[in-house]
């Protein structure tokens, strides 16, 4: 079974990004579990609970969690032309100590969304910015940017036009599918 973390930049209960998240995880095969990891319990990072060995408990959960993942795939609202902070927080916290990664060589997924026309252009290439760093081989294609999803889900987060919407979200599970069994074999 390959383990696929949903990793989800908005902390907002009613989030586009996590309803997007859960759609994309019941698109996925048999043999791929979604886990998704909450983001909310995360303290800012500090390298000094590191160093003097009082690491929060929610990050060690976190860190522990991250490395059980095969793959990850994030979903990402855009603030300001940018990430979250809660999910550059989890990159970082994932990260460290150095040269303890939990994100080295998991391929990855990005996929932003908006309810505007831009569909979080920025925040997702500033999220591969980070990726490539992280040493997580990132999917290309296809590039799943996601704007005016207000108009995409209704109010319980289901598809508005099933067929065309999912059918879109099942071409980006299907090449995040194939890039991840890809990325593994090697």
């Amino acid at each position: 079974m390959t383990k696929v973390g949903m990793i989800v930049g908005s902390l907002r209960k009613e989030s586009y990004s996590k309803k997007v998240a859960k759609l994309l995880a019941e698109l996925l095969p048999e043999d791929f579990e979604a886990v998704f990891i909450p983001l909310d319990e995360l303290a800012i990072y500090n390298q000094d609970f590191d160093d003097e060995g009082n690491v929060p408990a929610a990050w060690t959960q976190f860190r522990e969690q991250a490395k059980q993942l095969d793959a990850v795939i994030f979903v990402t609202p855009e603030y300001n032309r940018s990430v979250p902070a809660v999910l550059k927080n989890a990159l970082d916290i994932g990260s460290r100590p150095y040269g303890h990664s939990v994100w080295d060589q998991k391929p990855a997924a990005v996929v932003s969304v908006s309810p505007g026309k831009l569909s979080g252009f920025g925040a997702n290439h500033h999220l591969r910015q980070s990726l490539v760093f992280l040493n997580m081989p990132i999917m290309q294609q296809p590039e799943a940017y996601i704007g005016e999803i207000g108009q995409l889900l209704d109010e319980t987060g289901r598809y508005q036009n099933p067929e065309q919407t999912q059918a879109f979200f099942q071409t980006i599970v299907d090449g995040f599918v194939n890039w991840t069994k890809q990325n593994l074999s090697k």
